[in-house]
């Protein structure tokens, strides 16, 4: 799920400085339809069976449902010509949520790396906060340039978090067997 979302948040700064008044827009709806589809089937699962102990649950799988609807519906919009404002204002909120869950995972010390996961999470959630100005503000070069840095110093933490998660979790569920391959 994280490098998932670290290709989206590519994906985002590559539209956001290079194709936001790009003649082809359409470049981009298969990065956005993927990130999406794939964010919005994890987060639903990871949100209705709770596999993950304790609250990551809720940080991680409730955002990831919001990054997933947000990145389906922009690459509908971009792929059908849709206007997207009203996905900025989505946007606006899944922001706030994921500014408002970076700022508990600092407060509470939540993961390995809390500040780091915690500014991960503020930076993406800038991103969406900053989608709807962006969109008014999208013949300033120097506006897209800077959200464009944010969401890939945002990608940057979560691709470490993740590769690093990757490397741990193979060593630590080297032995797991899912419940119906344990002896009794």
């Amino acid at each position: 799920m994280l490098i998932n979302l670290v290709a989206g948040l590519f994906f985002l700064a590559g539209y956001v400085y290079f194709g936001m008044d790009g003649a082809n827009k359409k470049l981009w709806i298969p990065g956005f339809g993927m990130t999406g589809a794939i964010a919005l089937v994890t987060g639903l699962h990871m949100t209705f069976t709770w596999p993950v102990t304790g609250i990551f649950n809720i940080a991680y799988g409730e955002t990831s449902v919001l990054f997933g609807i947000l990145f389906l519906t922009t690459s509908l919009a971009l792929a059908f010509g849709w206007d997207l404002l009203t996905v900025a204002i989505y946007g606006f909120f899944a922001g706030l949520t994921a500014i408002l869950v970076g700022t508990r995972i600092i407060n509470l010390g939540l993961t390995r790396q809390p500040l780091l996961s915690g500014i991960g999470f503020i930076l993406t959630g800038l991103g969406g906060v900053c989608a709807a100005p962006t969109l008014y503000f999208k013949t300033n070069r120097s506006w897209r340039l800077l959200g464009a840095i944010v969401l890939v110093a945002a990608a940057l933490i979560f691709a470490f978090t993740g590769y690093m998660a990757y490397w741990g979790h193979l060593d630590s569920y080297s032995d797991w067997k899912p419940l119906p391959m344990r002896s009794p």
